[in-house]
């Protein structure tokens, strides 16, 4: 392990990793022993105090930035959605009555939207040795599984943005390993799903779908983001959501805000609306 570190040393300086192996081989006495002895980039107990919270915050904006541009990823398509919408023929495990079950059953036919959709952007992604558009989901199950598994299908890469969750949000068998990042700060991990994003699809799902969503609409209603094309997977389930129109009647957004984002059913019309805001060529549907 000595000698790989010093073949990465750059510069005269001695780097980090070999003060941490150095660091390990000191004798154990009373002192090396106490924890103001411990190297602070090395110490677990002082990086997770409340006085550090700036300097996580950053670490979870650098480490995935750092490995998407060493991969050369230089935009993504986003997928939103649910992680409770099952896999046509799969059992809506996150169901507490037989309402439920019955609906997130329907509302199946969107994981296969997903997955048809991320395949499809995925063979364009090819076409640019991945480093366009490549699908990005949330990495957990439901529609984000469909996401992933729909770049598979063509073996095509796939970025997870997991975060630490009391329950569903284990990174899912079809994201890409390398590519698999696990999150604390829900506001950094958004930030990551936006910063390269080209294109967002926003399936049927709930709280956390539609937090995503808000945020990203705000943006861009903000001007704080560029528009990008905004596609709504559903527009009956969205319909009987959120009323969009009355937002607009009331007042409190622009009728012009009813332009950020376009209503679509089919992975065919949301790669289509793609393909032209892009001027690409539709020959992939």
């Amino acid at each position: 392990m000595a000698n790989s570190i010093l073949q990465q040393r750059r510069g005269p300086l001695v780097r980090s990793p070999e003060d941490i192996e150095k660091a390990q081989k000191v004798p154990e006495t009373p002192q090396t022993r106490a924890p103001a002895y411990r190297l602070a980039f090395d110490d677990k107990d002082f990086l997770c105090r409340e006085e550090l919270r700036p300097v996580r915050l950053q670490l979870e904006l650098l480490k995935p930035e750092m490995i998407l541009s060493e991969r050369g990823i230089e935009s993504t398509v986003v997928l939103f959605g649910g992680a409770r919408i099952p896999e046509p023929g799969k059992e809506a495990w996150a169901a507490k009555n037989e309402i439920q079950k019955k609906n997130l059953e329907a509302n199946a036919r969107y994981y296969d939207e997903a997955r048809e959709f991320a395949r499809l952007a995925s063979l364009y992604s090819s076409t640019t040795y991945h480093k366009e558009m490549v699908v990005c989901t949330g990495g957990g199950p439901g529609v984000m599984e469909a996401g992933s598994r729909g770049a598979d299908d063509v073996d095509a890469p796939s970025i997870g943005l997991n975060i630490v969750l009391p329950h569903e949000q284990a990174p899912n068998e079809y994201v890409t390993p390398e590519l698999c990042f696990n999150f604390h700060y829900f506001a950094i991990r958004k930030m990551h799903f936006l910063m390269r994003a080209k294109a967002v699809a926003v399936f049927p799902g709930g709280f956390g779908t539609m937090d995503e969503m808000f945020e990203a609409l705000t943006l861009i209603q903000t001007k704080r983001m560029e528009p990008v094309p905004f596609l709504l997977f559903g527009k009956e389930f969205w319909n009987s959501i959120i009323n969009f129109r009355e937002l607009a009647d009331q007042g409190t957004i622009s009728p012009d805000d009813l332009d950020l984002f376009h209503f679509v059913d089919t992975a065919q019309e949301g790669w289509r609306l793609i393909a032209d805001h892009y001027g690409l060529k539709r020959d992939l549907i």
